[in-house]
């Protein structure tokens, strides 16, 4: 009879909706986000692709060639399938 009588008693109702979910406004910038270094992120990540192309060409002129080949077929492939 106890397991009954919860069954039919009204439960407590939680103090917050969860269809009454509330964002706080954005205030445009964001402290933690690092604006504005892409260019040196970018360049440094060519130079630092070109110092290892030109690391392994040192030691075997085929292994350049082939990541030199490898790189233009990647990016071929990938500039395609975006404008697709």
């Amino acid at each position: 009879m106890y397991l009954l009588n919860l069954f039919i008693q009204e439960l407590p109702k939680p103090e917050i909706s969860p269809n009454g979910i509330q964002e706080n406004p954005s205030l445009g910038t964001d402290s933690l986000i690092a604006h504005g270094l892409e260019k040196e992120q970018y360049i440094g990540m060519i130079i630092l692709v070109i110092a290892v192309i030109s690391a392994v060409g040192f030691f075997s002129r085929r292994v350049e060639y082939a990541i030199l080949v490898s790189l233009f077929l990647s990016a071929f492939l990938i500039i395609l399938l975006l404008f697709l």
